[in-house]
């Protein structure tokens, strides 16, 4: 049998070479790729997905650009691809994106709703191989290798089907990347949004990332892109250039990590057993607090328990979330979006406290709790090394990690951890 080289992706026929129109059905729709019939790494990216559940359900909306987000002094949650064309981006404070599209819809999210649809995506996916990675509601990595047998073909065929039930049955759309690492997976279904299909080989990936900026590197942020843009390093070729004693002299373990990924190599592997969407703790008082010195006192030791587990499990998180509720059992949620994942508490009350203290003065309160969410492997965050006092953070704070280790929880006191809690907590979770 002839190896699968080019895929329509209406009708499904392969071809054993490139063409640019389907020989069946006519379709332009085709992903030819040398590569095609032997790659098996996924990734799936769902399409401004919270923005598309909600034009799911409100077909008169299909049209109209709509934000997902929350207040004046929230953030975009998701924009759809209408509001992106106006300027508008996830992230971007509610007060920038309605002066850039006045006419946008804005809709407070809908998590439930948002989580039903993803529970459909993901099951779909699960079907396929067992070998799943999300990252959150919306994205996830997948292993088909070995699967061709049990689902009747190559992964990219089995993708292409998946991509058009998904769109069929449960009305949003995906893109898809496939090649022969997570890393250039997750790039490649990056490249033709929405309803993308998107394929990076082996033989062609350093070629391909050779004229791109170091930004689309996994863990570079915002703040590491200009240390290594300032230390000549603005493309990937010029870090696949370097001499890789040269990077690890400048940048420590980091330096290795940068010189594989610019060479296209990426050794993780898609494990499901770092499916995780998020992590939290909370507290529920003996009685209601509206003191905003006691809340953060209670807040503070709930940010170092939950970034001393997160950075045991290796992970650090994208989304800081605030949990309040109030002494009439209503419960509150605030969530800021990150420019770098983070795993310190320092960083993590700084964030959480600015949530609290813009909630309304004298509401009482019954519990608290804070959490991280976009969860990312640690290795791939190193912006806190060129960012001085998260990075001293980050030290300071796995030098307690392993003095508690040794000698117990409370061996080692931060300062703020010192001082007196005015009223006890009641229960932790």
């Amino acid at each position: 049998m002839s190896p699968v080289k080019s895929l329509c992706r209406d009708c499904l026929q392969p071809g054993d070479s490139a063409r640019s129109r389907c020989d069946a059905c006519g379709s332009v729709r085709v992903v030819n790729h040398e590569e095609l019939g032997t790659l098996c790494i996924a990734h799936l990216d769902c399409d401004a997905f919270y923005a598309s559940v909600e034009k799911r359900d409100r077909p008169e909306l299909r049209d109209q650009p709509v934000i997902v987000g929350g207040g004046v002094r929230g953030v975009v949650s998701t924009a759809c691809y209408i509001a992106r064309q106006h300027g508008v981006r996830s992230a971007m404070p509610m007060f920038k994106a309605r002066k850039l599209c006045p006419d946008a819809v804005v809709i407070a999210p809908d998590f439930r709703r948002y989580k039903q649809a993803s529970d459909q995506i993901l099951g779909r996916l699960a079907a396929l191989t067992p070998l799943i990675q999300t990252l959150s509601l919306d994205e996830a990595w997948a292993d088909l290798s070995g699967t061709e047998r049990l689902n009747g073909g190559p992964p990219a065929l089995q993708l292409v089907r998946l991509q058009a039930e998904i769109e069929r049955e449960v009305g949003v759309t995906v893109s898809i990347g496939l090649a022969p690492n997570r890393f250039l997976a997750k790039i490649a279904s990056d490249l033709d949004k929405p309803r993308g299909f998107q394929v990076i080989g082996a033989a062609e990936a350093v070629g391909f990332l050779a004229p791109r900026p170091v930004s689309i590197l996994p863990g570079v942020g915002t703040v590491m892109a200009r240390q290594l843009h300032s230390d000549g390093y603005p493309s990937i070729g010029d870090l696949a250039a370097a001499d890789l004693k040269t990077l690890v002299t400048a940048y420590g373990e980091w330096g290795l990590r940068l010189h594989e990924l610019a060479h296209a190599r990426d050794a993780r592997r898609v494990n499901p057993e770092r499916d995780r969407k998020g992590m939290s703790a909370e507290t529920t008082f003996n009685e209601d607090l509206s003191d905003i010195e006691a809340l953060r006192a209670e807040l503070w030791p709930l940010c170092e328990k939950l970034a001393m587990r997160a950075r045991r499990e290796g992970v650090a998180g994208q989304v800081a979330i605030l949990k309040l509720r109030t002494s009439d059992f209503r419960l509150l949620t605030r969530r800021v979006t990150l420019p770098e994942p983070i795993q310190t508490a320092r960083s993590l009350f700084a964030h959480a406290r600015a949530l609290l203290d813009a909630e309304p003065a004298a509401r009482r309160y019954r519990l608290i709790g804070i959490g991280l969410a976009n969860l990312v492997d640690a290795e791939a965050v190193p912006a806190s090394l060129f960012d001085q006092g998260e990075g001293r953070a980050l030290r300071t704070e796995r030098a307690i990690d392993s003095l508690r280790g040794r000698f117990g929880l409370d061996a080692v006191q931060a300062g703020r951890a010192l001082k007196p809690r005015p009223r006890p907590a009641r229960k932790q979770d």
